[in-house]
C-alpha cells in the first residue's frame, strides 16, 4: 500500500515538474496590442504562428511609436475602421489620408500571409494593401461585421479581445492616442 502511495506522489511530482519545465517553453504567448483612442481603449491578440512576418512588422511599428497620434482615416459603419497613415497626424492633409505611397511606413511586409483558417469575423484585425497583399505595410483595419468577401484577399493577423464595443464607436478623424504591446 505504501509503495502505491509513493508511486502516486512520484507521478504527481513528475507531472508538476513537466508542467513547470515544458509548458513555459511551449506556451510562448502571442503579442497583445493595446490601442488607446479618443473614444476608448481596445486590445487585440495577434497570430504570429499564422502570420509571422505581418505580426513582427506591426509589433516593430508599435514599439517605435509609429501609430501614436495618427487618426482613423476610414470608418464605415457595419464594415470596418482603418488607420496607419502617418500623414493623418496633419489635419490639413485629410484629403490624402489613406492614399498613395506616403500613406504607409515605407517598408512593405513583402509577404502575402493569406489563410483559409483565419477569416474576417466581427473583430478581425487585418492588414490593408494597395491591391497586392505582399505590399501591405502599416494600414490596419478592424472589421465591424463578418465579411466573407475579404477572406483570402487580406491578411488577418489578429482579433479583438478587449473593448469589443470601442471600434464600433470610432469615427473618421478620431485619434489613436497610443498603441503598445502588452507585456
Amino acid at each position: 500500500m505504501r509503495t502505491r502511495a509513493v508511486a502516486v506522489v512520484a507521478l504527481v511530482l513528475g507531472a508538476l515538474w513537466a508542467a513547470v519545465v515544458w509548458l513555459p517553453a511551449q506556451a510562448t504567448s502571442a503579442p497583445v496590442i493595446v490601442v488607446e483612442t479618443s473614444r476608448g481603449t481596445f486590445a487585440f491578440e495577434t497570430y504570429p504562428a499564422e502570420a509571422p512576418k505581418t505580426v513582427a512588422h506591426v509589433v516593430a511599428l508599435v514599439k517605435r511609436g509609429f501609430y501614436d497620434g495618427q487618426r482613423v482615416h476610414r470608418a464605415l459603419a457595419g464594415f470596418l475602421i482603418q488607420w496607419g497613415d502617418p500623414r493623418s497626424r496633419d489635419e490639413s492633409t485629410e484629403a490624402q489620408w489613406g492614399r498613395g505611397a506616403a500613406a504607409s511606413s515605407g517598408a512593405p511586409i513583402g509577404a502575402a500571409e493569406l489563410s483559409k483558417k483565419l477569416v474576417h469575423t466581427k473583430g478581425a484585425v487585418g492588414m490593408a494593401h494597395p491591391g497586392d497583399p505582399a505590399l501591405g505595410d502599416s494600414q490596419i483595419y478592424v472589421t465591424l461585421a463578418s465579411r466573407d468577401d475579404l477572406n483570402r484577399k487580406y491578411t488577418v493577423f489578429g482579433h479583438i479581445v478587449m473593448g469589443e464595443e470601442i471600434p464600433e464607436m470610432i469615427q473618421r478623424g478620431d485619434v489613436i492616442r497610443r498603441m503598445y504591446v502588452k507585456e
